[in-house]
């Protein structure tokens, strides 16, 4: 009887070692994980290219994807670091960065867009005039 007691008490610990083991790489894992990347862009997808459609109220990561240019090229052509501002809206930017300048950063990212579009939607004929 000792020996079976001894048994089963010893297998219950492994057993909850090894729930405790795979339970935390799980957690482990729960936290690391950061979602699925957005799906690449389509050839067919609308590109916007009007930059006087920006507003004040925008993020950068949201006029980013909006005009096709990484994030951080926009963050350094403001001059600012990119951690912790992300979810900033460029009048918010302003006035932490630049107080003194009203509408700055709007006018740097118009230009910074301008400059860095993609090649192949610079190049593509403005659908709206008529030839």
């Amino acid at each position: 009887m000792p020996k079976q007691r001894t048994l089963t008490i010893g297998l219950i610990i492994l057993g909850m070692v090894i729930v405790g083991f795979f339970g935390l790489r799980t957690v482990r894992a729960i936290r690391q994980f950061h979602g699925h990347p957005p799906p690449p862009p389509f050839a067919t997808e609308h590109v916007e290219t009007d930059v006087n459609l920006i507003r004040d109220w925008m993020t950068v990561p949201f006029i980013s994807k909006m005009y096709h240019v990484r994030p951080h090229v926009l963050f350094d052509s403001l001059g600012i670091p990119e951690q912790g501002n992300k979810e900033k809206s460029l009048k918010q930017l302003n006035d932490e960065y630049y107080p003194e300048d009203e509408g700055i950063v709007l006018e740097k990212i118009k230009a910074t867009i301008l400059a860095n579009q993609p090649s192949q939607i610079q190049s593509l004929p403005n659908p709206s005039v008529a030839p």
